[in-house]
């Protein structure tokens, strides 16, 4: 029996291990700052000066951003509801992994020359669907997991285990795929893999089947270890699943605790989200940063996230998800105070010299902070959420987690896009994510603990 629920943990585990990198390689670290590089050279040509192609290239990539997770706040609470109304979950699971595989491996035909940037964000954005879907059922899982007052520590090492995976993949595309844009090479001086054209980007451009293959193949152990909890089979009656879903929500006024603890998530998880999507379009913009020197950048705060995600779940564990949520929006306020003050030459009016790269140093030290704050962040996060549900109703609670999440998450690309298009400044766009950050740290207050535990 023993054996049996071990191997269920570690099969939950791999869809942290297949599903990260999505976020590590195509949201952050390699295919965004692609999409950057060649959306500002499409508004260069169009008689822009670099500034303002960089920001517009921002933009536009919070445009996408904010589109998909429109979709993705409108539609997670009801089919939450229709999961835990016909007691099925795994189903889902494969829709949406059908969803991912196809968004992720269409980035291959993202070439130079800018005539695909809504293309891209398209197939981005099913992908990214996909990913945020699938993610909203293997969590509702968790409750089956174990005791309560162990899901902590089995939350962090998730992350944790996904960190490496991420880790491992980002390796792999930096050592023998992606290429310099000056160069042609990898990070080790090669040439890309398997006859791959650097003029044409195709090293680079192969994130995107490289993703797809990499969660096809680690979504195995899942699906061979991670049944469908032993619940009554019921047929799909959308008439009792929307009730339950305005149950759920009408009762949220009685609930002080859930109810405080979904709207400190809508701000803070989602400027936590903006921060990985925009920290390598940043980098690439304000820095000058090449895909290779960013890839560097991720390896870093990958391992600090994994580092930090097993610790912090053992901190979880001991002292509960809420001293670690505190501690982590609190280091993450001040990581992006920094990144709004800072440029080639100074921070916050202390001086750099550019020739020195202690600019680089500096982000080098931020994206460290990110990477170990964030993972602890989202895993003790999962944490408090499963603290406010029960195993019945837990795919409908993650639902609306899901929707706490996506309600910012398109407000925070979108506000970054308008402020970096009022500003004309990639920094000062930057600049929202401190008061979201700052609101959700504030709501926190209200959070019991132990949530409905106690």
């Amino acid at each position: 029996m023993a054996t049996a629920a071990t191997k269920r943990i570690w099969g939950w585990w791999f869809f942290d291990w297949a599903s990260q990198p999505y976020n590590t390689l195509l949201l952050t670290f390699v295919f965004g700052p692609y999409f950057a590089e060649i959306a500002r050279s499409v508004y260069m040509g169009q008689g822009m000066d670099a500034d303002a192609a960089s920001a517009a290239a921002q933009a536009y990539w919070g445009v996408g951003l904010t589109v998909s997770s429109v979709i993705i706040a409108v539609l997670a609470p009801f089919l939450g509801a229709i999961a835990d109304g016909t007691g099925r979950r795994l189903v889902w699971v494969w829709f949406f992994s059908v969803l991912y595989v196809i968004g992720s491996y269409a980035l291959w035909y993202v070439a130079p020359g800018g005539d695909n940037l809504f293309f891209a964000v398209a197939f981005f954005g099913l992908g990214f669907i996909g990913m945020e879907f699938a993610t909203i059922f293997t969590n509702a899982l968790m409750p089956s997991l174990g005791d309560h007052d162990d899901l902590g520590a089995v939350s962090g090492s998730g992350f944790a285990f996904g960190y490496l995976g991420g880790l491992l993949a980002l390796i792999i595309m930096l050592t023998l795929l992606a290429e310099n844009s000056a160069t042609g090479k990898t990070l080790i001086g090669l040439d890309p893999m398997f006859g791959l054209d650097p003029e044409a980007r195709e090293g680079t451009r192969s994130v995107g089947p490289f993703t797809a293959i990499w969660y096809v193949v680690f979504m195995i152990p899942f699906f061979l270890w991670v049944k469908e909890p032993k619940t009554e089979r019921r047929p799909l009656e959308l008439g009792n699943a929307f009730a339950s879903l305005r149950e759920l929500v009408a009762g949220l006024r009685y609930r002080r605790s859930l109810s405080a603890y979904l709207l400190s998530s809508l701000f803070y998880r989602d400027a936590l989200n903006a921060l990985y999507a925009f920290g390598g379009v940043y980098a690439s913009g304000v820095l000058g940063w090449e895909i290779t020197q960013i890839g560097v950048f991720g390896l870093v705060g990958a391992v600090t996230a994994m580092v930090a995600s097993w610790l912090g779940g053992k901190a979880d564990r001991r002292y509960g998800p809420k001293p670690v949520i505190v501690l982590c929006i609190v280091v993450l306020i001040a990581v992006v105070m920094v990144i709004v003050g800072m440029t080639r030459e100074q921070v916050w009016g202390i001086s750099l010299d550019p020739a020195s790269g202690a600019s680089d140093a500096v982000f080098f030290v931020c994206g460290a902070l990110i990477g170990a704050a964030g993972g602890s962040l989202q895993a003790a996060s999962r944490t408090m959420m499963v603290r406010h549900t029960t195993p019945d109703h837990a795919t409908e609670a993650f639902g609306l987690y899901a929707l706490s999440g996506k309600v910012a998450s398109f407000i925070s690309p979108a506000l970054i896009a308008v402020v970096t298009h009022i500003s004309g400044s990639q920094r000062i766009g930057m600049v929202p994510l401190v008061v979201m950050f700052a609101i959700g740290l504030l709501l926190m207050v209200f959070v019991r603990a132990r949530g409905e535990l106690e």
